[in-house]
């Protein structure tokens, strides 16, 4: 058999091992899944970030591009050459007003379709230097094929897709500068007329974009929504061709807004958002990268855990010698008092969970020797009814005579005496069940009028009650106030034992003729008996001849 300290040892052991691999797991599955989260969070940051920077520039060219299509569509009012003269004239001082009010505006134009006007080209206005907006000569359209989307993109674009549209970058006319432009067809009676576009430089969007890093290689890039690249700050997307530009990978164009995808043999995690403009912002991110921090965390956590666990192990071998002598004690006093032997001591009284153990069994002891003892000596509550019995009344009374003859004449009590009428017929026709019941019942009644006495079963149908203090004053009127109850009670049922029908006797002590408790004791039963021939006399005199 092994003894208790190796038990203790190998119990102990293998529940701190248990519980530091536990711990290591859920640590590990924690810090995986927390660091994933932040990493997600900060992947989103940025890109939330980026977004609302490139959308300030995108969604004020648009909705300023919109309101001079609307200005535009609304005053044309006819397209001959006066007209439309006029009418450029016009545009041209609204959309001046315009142009200065939106942020980051290179270059702005209303160009005229040469089907429509061979003289009114419309015009162009550019800004190099920042100091100012100053007319530019326009660009010669009339040796363009304009069916030709490949060329004259700016032109040529929204008159093919008829609708409002954001180019990718290109090198703009006669400027040699790369920018990207948003252009708006314009029809006058479903004819169409001419472009109406901004351009904003490339470079302010690129350095917006480049703005955002994360770790070593972390970086942002934009894209449509096919998945060709807009900015990408690794290719110069200018020089792509269609034979030239890269494929998709597979996850770029996934609906989740975090992404895994795969580029230049780098798994790679990132996040996105749609820009205003249609396009989607992404931020993206080597996994290896987001890996490291947490990995690096976790070994820590196991080279801890290791050296907690040879700590921990070498202290409970140390305990399990320092607890094993006071717990062999604890164990033989317990033996003692399995045998009924509570005279032992116990010495280990530290301040620790051991010495708690040991003082609360010598208290437990204690207790439970002077509980034997008290039940030893006497049982004062009747089974049945809950009252005090019989051994109760003898206590009670011998503290009275107690008192008497200590020459306390002086004491004021009385006593009551109570008897069920009946008990037998009610035994034999109804069934000894009914007859505690009748017994409960007057109990019960007697307890709700004298609650301030002590009540006692002091015979097989007999009760008795001491009357001192307030009840032994108000004796007469709780007298009236049973007989009442007993009214009450009896009227509510026709089951006899149900019922209360008891005969009561009250008598008083009387210092100057009662030398014993008993005698007050032999005049309220004397009493009772007379109530009780009292009560059958009246029955008889109203039971029907």
């Amino acid at each position: 058999m092994r003894s208790l300290k190796t038990k203790i040892t190998i119990i102990t052991m293998s529940v701190v091992v248990i519980a530091i691999v536990t711990i290591s797991l859920l640590s590990v599955l924690i810090i995986r899944k927390t660091e994933h989260r932040k990493s997600d969070q900060l992947l989103l940051l940025l890109c939330e970030t980026g977004d609302r920077n490139l959308d300030f520039y995108f969604s004020s060219v648009q909705k300023s591009v919109g309101k001079v299509v609307s200005y535009v569509e609304a005053d044309i009012d006819g397209l001959d050459e006066e007209k439309l003269s006029t009418h450029v004239g016009r545009v041209r001082t609204y959309f001046d007003e315009v142009a200065c009010k939106t942020n980051g505006v290179l270059t702005y134009y209303y160009r005229i379709d040469p089907a429509v006007s061979t003289t009114e080209k419309g015009f162009w206005y550019i800004d190099l230097d920042g100091n100012g907006f100053v007319e530019h000569e326009v660009t010669d359209i009339t040796q363009y094929d304009t069916q030709d989307t490949t060329k004259l993109v700016w032109f040529t674009v929204p008159k093919y897709k008829k609708e409002a549209i954001w180019l990718p970058p290109y090198i703009t006319d006669n400027l040699n500068k790369r920018v990207i432009s948003y252009n708006a067809p314009i029809y006058w009676r479903g004819n169409f007329v001419g472009v109406v576009g901004i351009e904003i430089d490339y470079s302010t969007m690129a350095e917006q974009v480049d703005s955002i890093r994360l770790f070593n290689d972390g970086y942002a890039f934009l894209n449509d929504s096919n998945g060709d690249l807009f900015y990408h700050p690794r290719i110069d997307v200018s020089k792509l061709t269609e034979e030239t530009k890269p494929d998709v990978p597979e996850g770029v164009l996934s609906e989740s807004t975090f992404i895994k995808y795969t580029f230049d043999g780098v798994k790679r995690e990132a996040a996105w958002l749609p820009l205003s403009n249609g396009m989607r912002i992404n931020v993206t991110v080597p996994e290896a990268e987001l890996e490291g921090e947490w990995k690096e965390l976790i070994i820590s956590i196991i080279i801890g855990a290791i050296v907690v666990l040879v700590a921990s192990s070498t202290f409970i071998l140390l305990y399990a010698t320092r607890i094993s002598k006071p717990l062999a004690q604890l164990t033989e006093a317990a033996e003692r008092a399995d045998r009924g032997d509570y005279d032992f001591d116990l010495g280990y009284d530290k301040n620790d969970e051991l010495g708690v153990l040991t003082r609360t069994f010598k208290k437990l002891a204690t207790h439970m020797r002077d509980n034997l003892n008290k039940l030893n000596r006497q049982v004062f509550v009747d089974a049945l009814t809950h009252v005090k019995n019989k051994a109760a009344f003898a206590a009670a009374t011998d503290e009275l005579q107690a008192q008497i003859d200590k020459g306390n004449g002086g004491i004021a009590f009385g006593i009551g005496v109570f008897d069920c009428d009946d008990l037998k017929m009610v035994n034999d026709c109804c069934g000894h069940e009914k007859g505690d019941v009748y017994l409960k019942t007057a109990g019960h009644a007697i307890c709700g009028v004298f609650i301030h006495s002590p009540v006692f079963r002091i015979g097989g149908d007999e009760f008795a009650v001491i009357l001192q203090n307030d009840d032994y004053n108000n004796r007469d009127a709780l007298v009236k106030q049973f007989e009442n109850a007993a009214e009450r009670i009896n009227s509510t049922t026709d089951n006899i034992w149900e019922q209360v029908h008891v005969a009561m006797g009250i008598a008083e002590y009387d210092p100057e003729n009662d030398h014993a408790v008993s005698d007050v004791v032999r005049r309220a039963d004397k009493n009772m008996y007379e109530n009780k021939r009292k009560r059958k006399k009246a029955k008889n005199a109203t039971s029907p001849k």
